[in-house]
């Protein structure tokens, strides 16, 4: 409770922004495919294509696929594309049996693409003039074969706030610093962002693209590995002035969304090989857990109901979370005031581990039901 922020800290200080990066753009400038898989998205994809649309790099095309949506997506995305040539909207055939909806989306709008480097964004995203521009010099400067930016993430509901960054220090825990993910060795060491992920079309083509990946829920991750292990370079990079997004709005929608990554997706990504996948189920509850175990013992204190060395060890462990959590809040733009609500961010998060164990490889989203291989 001490130890382990403090060490989050020190191997999160050695990332990479994309602000380090040129803001103009390489003569001649690569033609860029920004490819945006969108199913009933109809509260986010015109603030997403506006976005992408606005961007200040002279060589884009942008391919948005529309998978079946039932709403608006795709007369909305079809009015941008009469004000702009550089959008086409494309029509999804019908999902195969043994792929996501997702990677489907992704495959077919990177058949019609042209460009020769690939970018697949999610409809939530919101990207900045110069991402573009400065992301395909981060790949030339790096020689990267596939490249994620990490952005900023979009808190607006008081939930969104208590859960959110609970995901989010996990993820920050296991894999440190961008640095951490672009320099390691290992291919267990490498993940990607889903929401803005950037390919070389001769990687993607050499990996099999996203077939490749067709039937797993984290296939940002296991395109990652699979770059690497191909013998090519992955990186990753910040991005938080370029880059933002809103996943969820709701407690129904973190609870919803989390369920179906936290425990198929996440336990593709398991340290420690077969034996990590294995005690997978047992370890996923751990940092629920871990977090609620300082104030339950402070609790039981102040009743009587424990001795006084495990109110002492409640009262030091609560004093350096709270610590930690507004050193949190404090980094990412909010009320230091949200630290004390940290018990119950990490009792939603239990409760959203205890389903995705009991959910197991089973993962349901926007009306499909999938097995998570």
């Amino acid at each position: 409770w001490i130890v382990l922020p403090l060490v989050v800290v020190w191997r999160g200080r050695r990332s990479r922004s994309l602000d380090e990066e040129p803001a103009e753009p390489a003569v001649p400038a690569p033609l860029v495919s920004v490819i945006v898989p969108a199913r009933d998205e109809e509260r986010n994809i015109e603030r997403c294509l506006r976005s992408v649309l606005s961007s200040d790099y002279p060589a884009l095309e942008v391919v948005m696929v529309d998978d079946h949506s039932a709403d608006r997506t795709a007369l909305i995305a079809r009015t941008f594309a009469a004000e702009d040539p550089r959008l086409r909207v494309i029509d999804n055939a019908p999902l195969p049996a043994d792929w996501f909806g997702k990677q489907w989306a992704c495959a077919t709008g990177a058949s019609a693409a042209r460009g020769v480097i690939l970018c697949f964004a999610d409809a939530d995203t919101v990207h900045a003039p110069d991402l573009v521009t400065r992301t395909v010099n981060a790949i030339q400067s790096r020689r990267a074969d596939l490249l994620s930016v990490v952005g900023r993430q979009e808190l607006g509901s008081f939930w969104e706030r208590v859960v959110q960054p609970h995901i989010f220090a996990i993820l920050a825990a296991r894999y440190g610093s961008t640095e951490h993910v672009s320099e390691s060795s290992h291919a267990s060491e490498k993940i990607a962002n889903g929401q803005c992920l950037w390919i070389t079309r001769a990687a993607y083509e050499r990996v099999g693209g996203h077939a490749a990946v067709r039937h797993n829920v984290a296939e940002d991750l296991l395109m990652a590995q699979r770059v690497f292990e191909a013998g090519m370079h992955v990186a990753m990079v910040l991005g938080l002035s370029q880059l933002s997004t809103r996943m969820y709005t709701s407690l129904r929608e973190i609870v919803r969304g989390w369920r179906k990554n936290i425990f198929a997706g996440g336990r593709e990504a398991a340290p420690g090989g077969a034996v990590g996948r294995a005690l997978y189920a047992v370890l996923l509850p751990l940092p629920a857990l871990v977090t609620l175990l300082p104030p339950a013992a402070l609790a039981l204190g102040a009743i009587g109901a424990v001795s006084e060395v495990v109110t002492l060890f409640g009262a030091i462990a609560v004093s350096a979370q709270l610590l930690w959590w507004i050193y949190v809040y404090r980094a990412i733009g909010l009320s230091p005031l949200y630290a004390l609500t940290f018990p119950l961010g990490g009792a939603v998060l239990l409760g959203i581990s205890a389903q995705a164990v009991a959910r197991g490889r089973n993962v349901s989203w926007k009306g499909r039901a999938y097995v998570s291989r």
